[in-house]
């Protein structure tokens, strides 16, 4: 074998490497952010997030801070776990995703709109995404096409990929059109108001590793991260089928999440 073609396999397998574990890395950011915690998630995460958990390691600042909330939110559940306990942990959860009780959307719209309103264009935007990729949510009504937990697996899945994974150039771009135009916003809210430090430290540690995970694909792609203005920019407006004529999902015609 040509050292050449060592060369060209080494790369490729590296380069699926990243992209695996990137790809377990924000599946686990979903699951953490899609419902409230169990017994069985807390004890994984004691197991677990005293160590570097993600398999991209996080060098910043801004991840050192998160992980720190995170761990100190850990240390201060007690060990045998009462109810008192997980149902303190459920509220700042429902506050947070379900009730808005911290004035903090899990949803870009809120962010982006003019008037900060729910199911607007910049949910159409992601949603034009997912078409491209024959993808559709299951229930809009549920949890929108816009929302943290879609957009993070959405990402996982272009990683992915159902046959061959997506250049990288499209995970960038669809980071820099969505997720990061708003995750700092929510990261930042969500630690300010909740009352745990360790969805404090989630919604922070979300924030820094799309934050650097983009960083690392600017410097994979040997092209720097375009500014605010040059993403709004590119911006193409959708047309937004009034969500009440929308039809049914329908099992099986086509994936969802």
């Amino acid at each position: 074998m040509s050292a050449v073609l060592k060369a060209i396999q080494t790369e490729a397998t590296t380069a699926k490497r990243f992209r695996a574990a990137v790809v377990e890395d924000l599946l686990t950011l979903a699951l953490l952010h899609d419902r409230e915690l169990d017994r069985e998630q807390i004890h994984a995460l004691w197991r677990d997030c005293y160590e570097d958990f993600l398999g991209l390691r996080l060098t910043g600042d801004r991840a050192a801070v998160a992980f720190g909330l995170l761990r100190e939110g850990l240390t201060e559940i007690p060990t045998e776990l009462c109810q008192t306990t997980l149902d303190r942990l459920a509220a700042d959860y429902a506050d947070i995703y379900l009730t808005y009780g911290l004035r903090a959307s899990p949803c870009e719209s809120v962010w982006l709109d003019e008037d900060s309103l729910t199911l607007q264009e910049p949910m159409f935007r992601v949603r034009a995404w997912f078409r491209r990729y024959g993808l559709e949510v299951e229930d809009w009504r549920k949890r929108s096409d816009d929302h943290l937990v879609i957009e993070l697996r959405f990402m996982a899945h272009l990683l992915q990929g159902t046959s061959e994974p997506v250049d990288l150039e499209e995970v960038a771009r669809f980071m820099d059109e969505h997720p990061l135009r708003w995750i700092d916003a929510f990261a930042e809210r969500v630690a300010a108001r909740c009352e745990t430090r360790l969805y404090a430290g989630l919604a922070l540690l979300t924030a820094a590793y799309l934050d650097e995970l983009r960083d690392l694909l600017a410097e994979l792609l040997g092209s720097p991260r375009p500014t605010a203005e040059e993403i709004e920019g590119r911006a193409v407006p959708v047309v937004s089928v009034p969500l009440e004529v929308d039809g049914p999902y329908l099992p099986g015609t086509a994936p969802s999440w």
